[in-house]
């Protein structure tokens, strides 16, 4: 379905683009046809309006695009020739008459304007039309001089390459010239900033986003400090009838003067660059003092002028900044008047003044800058804080890294205290995939050094690959000029590396590693903050012991899959595991020897499940499977697959005695949804009644529910008694006897050792005795050697565990000749049912 409608889509936008070209080629068409046969008024009248329409609309979506492609121009262009083509036969009746020439326009204004590659096919549809045309006029009988073809279709080529040739050379000259210029002025805005040090660096060493901060503070930098400097010499100049006020600033080589600012009304003034040494402007640097002259001839030349100098008086003034000289302030006039000392102390507070103005307009662009780069650290940080998993707080950092400053290449590198291995957890750009899940142990290369000295590492980040590593000699990232490796410590502790590269030369500059260094602690301890939410969840939602889920979990699984069976109507299945005798176990060799049989069983579950499985730890020896998309066949062969597997292992663990080798068995219930229930607490207590009736049918074994299994399931199942192999096994109890819990004095025995015989129950065929009545408690041997046991454990629990009680089947027939009972059995003493079965100490 979804791919019809992907279809139908496709469809419709394809006709919607082709629509223009197709309504262009049927107007061809009836143009021809007119060609042929005069159209009847009102079809001409109408193709006319639909020919009018489309070129209008067209034409004004092609002036209302910035950058149209060649589909429009396309369009706009064969609708112009069938309109032109159109009145030309209506004006002329042929295309040999005067009005012809039009087409030749319309060819080049298309050529001017459009693609090349749709000039080139709106020249070709011209062609074709003309020989369509003149074949239908002549097929009506008309005299065509197909000798005019030809020259008609050559004026077109000619017409169509020659203005789009000319006028794209032009077009391209002027562009070309405008960059020139654009480019001219923004190399002087960038010197004058260097001049007056608001810019620290180069702006090729930097990458686009810091680039483009600098160009932006450095071009309002430098306009306020000429508005300020400008502000100052005219007013200087009005106030000492001045001529010409200017302020020359030296380059950093000291070697020239430019000019930074003037006022004047002089026409001839020189554009400069002046060297530093010439005429006055050496005089006021090498006594680094104001130089006054006066009585100028005419014919006395002084270096901004272009030609004999216009003034009489001229004063030149050195200007400092913090005892460096920076540049010369040059006033003069008109007027044969010396400069008295009121009016040099004017001139020189302008120069403090023009100085001042530097400095705060530097002040303010540091400023300006730390306030970039702190709005960077804080979207960083932010992004961090967000960040809530390793992957994620490694993505953000590698991309505030980027944010400030070029990037090429970026990995983080974790670290094993314990084992002294470094990881290669994440990798960005070239060979990330070769790169990402290398391990490498801790040696002398780059990350390795900055992890053992807490410092980034190479100085200025200028990496040279032939003499510096930075994993090992095998895994090398890509070749760059500039690679630094930061390092990620909390509280002293190493975490890892941050390791960026860039293929611009002096990428890491000082500003921008301090930078680094700090996005580098954020890092950190959002990669620490990370790990100890992972922890978190772990300890929340996984068991200590065996990794699985624990029971809030489990629970939070199960309404999910149920919810989803239930919506797909799929089925789904739970197994409930418990191991045989585990009570045994713990008292026999001691509950760490449980602990490692409770964690094996875990292990084989693990193995056995399927991706969407999910296991759970239920508590003690208990554990539960659901298995999606699983029915009651599928799930008894899981159930049997880990019975039997477990039954085939071997534990060994060290006990108090020595080492201990120990097999277990293990009994599972089965339910499946929906037939066992429709909610997780129905599919639950399914699944336990299968591995009660497990249970009473010998262990080791698994059982699916049944709708039998309910009706003997509301009390707990008698605690199963092995007699030993030469003792004959005694009548079960009639179907209407239930087995009470024992007396609070009652003990019952473990079972017999293992060379302790059940003997199965008679065969069908034989006769049936009449049932005899239920025999008392009897009290057995154990394993160990006599010591007593409590009643109930794995599966046939003491009171306060599945208080539900189940009543025994009829008693199979007795086979002839069995001996009878040798005294009459004792019925056990009354209990309440209600109260809770105590067991012996």
């Amino acid at each position: 379905m979804a791919n019809l409608v992907l279809a139908v889509l496709t469809a419709r936008r394809i006709a919607r683009n082709a629509a223009p070209l197709a309504c262009a080629l049927a107007l061809g068409g009836l143009v021809v046809l007119d060609a042929a046969e005069r159209l009847p008024q009102v079809a001409a009248a109408a193709a006319l309006l639909v020919l009018l329409a489309a070129l209008v609309q067209r034409a004004r979506r092609r002036a209302a695009a910035i950058e149209a492609s060649a589909l429009l121009d396309l369009e706009v262009g064969a609708l112009l020739v069938v309109a032109t083509f159109a009145a030309v036969l209506r004006l002329d009746g042929s295309l040999d008459g005067d009005a012809h020439a039009a087409l030749y326009v319309v060819i080049a204004l298309v050529s001017a304007f459009a693609r090349p590659a749709a000039s080139l096919l709106v020249a070709i549809a011209a062609a074709a039309l003309e020989i369509a045309v003149r074949s239908a006029m002549a097929a009506r009988g008309a005299p065509i001089a197909w000798g005019a073809a030809a020259p008609h279709i050559g004026f077109m080529a000619v017409f169509s390459m020659l203005n789009a040739a000319v006028l794209r050379a032009e077009i391209s000259r002027v562009r070309k010239a405008s960059h020139t210029r654009l480019q001219a002025e923004i190399e002087r805005l960038r010197d004058d900033a260097r001049s007056y040090r608001l810019l620290a660096a180069p702006a090729q060493a930097r990458g686009a986003a810091q680039k483009g901060d600098d160009e932006r503070l450095a071009r309002s930098g430098v306009e306020e400090i000429h508005q300020s400097v400008l502000f100052a010499l005219r007013l200087l100049r009005e106030s000492l009838d001045l001529y010409t006020a200017m302020l020359l600033w030296q380059n950093d080589a000291g070697t020239h003067l430019r000019i930074s600012e003037l006022a004047s009304d002089a026409p001839n003034l020189s554009e400069g660059p002046f060297l530093s040494g010439d005429g006055v402007f050496g005089a006021a640097i090498t006594q680094r003092a104001p130089v006054v002259i006066g009585g100028l001839k005419p014919g006395y030349k002084l270096p901004y002028y272009v030609g004999p100098s216009p003034v009489r008086a001229v004063c030149a003034l050195p200007v400092f900044e913090h005892g460096k000289l920076r540049g010369v302030l040059v006033v003069d006039r008109v007027e044969d008047r010396p400069f008295s000392p009121r009016e040099l102390e004017l001139i020189d507070e302008a120069c403090r003044y023009a100085v001042r103005a530097i400095q705060n307009e530097r002040v303010f662009v540091q400023l300006e800058r730390a306030k970039v780069e702190q709005g960077k650290l804080y979207r960083a940080a932010e992004a961090l804080g967000a960040a809530t998993t390793e992957p994620g707080v490694i993505e953000a950092g590698v991309t505030s890294a980027r944010e400030i400053t070029s990037v090429d290449f970026a990995a983080v590198t974790l670290y094993d205290e314990a084992q002294k291995v470094h990881e290669i957890r994440a990798v960005s750009g070239d060979g990330g995939a070769e790169l990402t899940g290398q391990r490498f142990r801790h040696n002398a290369g780059l990350v390795s050094m900055v992890l053992q000295n807490r410092h980034p590492l190479p100085y200025r980040g200028e990496y040279d690959e032939k003499r510096q590593i930075v994993f090992t000699r095998r895994v090398t990232p890509p070749s760059m000029p500039s690679i630094i490796v930061l390092p990620l410590v909390v509280h002293d502790r190493p975490l890892g590396t941050l390791v960026l590269g860039s293929r611009r030369r002096a990428a890491f500059t000082d500003s921008v590693r301090s930078t680094l260094e700090v996005l580098a602690s954020h890092m950190a301890v959002s990669l620490s903050n990370a790990r100890m939410m992972r922890r978190l969840e772990e300890l929340a939602t996984m068991d200590g012991l065996t990794g699985l889920l624990n029971k809030r979990a489990m629970l939070e699984v199960a309404d999910q899959k149920i919810t989803a069976a239930r919506r797909f109507s799929r089925r789904l299945s739970v197994l409930v595991t418990d191991i045989d005798h585990f009570k045994k176990v713990n008292d026999t060799y001691g509950h760490d020897v449980g602990d490692v049989i409770i964690k094996g069983l875990g292990d084989v579950l693990r193995r056995a499940k399927r991706t969407t499985d999910a296991v759970a730890r239920f508590g003690g020896e208990e554990f539960v499977v659901i298995c999606e998309e699983t029915d009651a066949r599928g799930a008894m062969l899981l159930a049997e697959r880990v019975r039997e597997e477990l039954e085939r292992t071997t534990f060994h663990a060290a006990g108090s005695g020595g080492p201990v080798q120990c097999q277990v068995t293990c009994s599972i219930g089965i339910a499946t949804y929906p037939e066992a229930g429709s909610t997780w607490e129905e599919l639950f207590k399914a699944a336990d009644e299968s591995l009660y009736v497990s249970k009473r049918s010998g262990r080791n074994r698994s059982t699916a529910w049944s709708p039998a299994n309910r009706s003997g399931s509301g009390h707990p199942p008698a605690a199963e008694a092995t007699a030993p192999a030469s003792t004959t096994a005694r009548p079960p109890a009639t179907a209407s006897t239930t087995v009470r819990p024992p007396p609070a004095s009652t003990t019952v025995r473990p079972p017999a050792p293992a060379s302790t015989t059940v003997r199965p129950p008679a065969p069908a065929s034989t006769t049936a005795r009449p049932p005899a009545p239920a025999p008392a408690p009897q009290r057995r041997p154990s394993a160990a050697g006599g010591g007593p046991a409590s009643a109930g454990h794995d599966g046939a629990p003491p009171g306060g565990k599945r208080a539900a009680a189940s009543s025994l089947s009829p008693a199979p027939a007795k086979t002839p000749g069995e001996a009878e009972p040798r005294s009459k059995p004792r019925r056990p003493p009354e209990v309440d049912p209600t109260s809770k079965p105590k067991t012996a100490a």
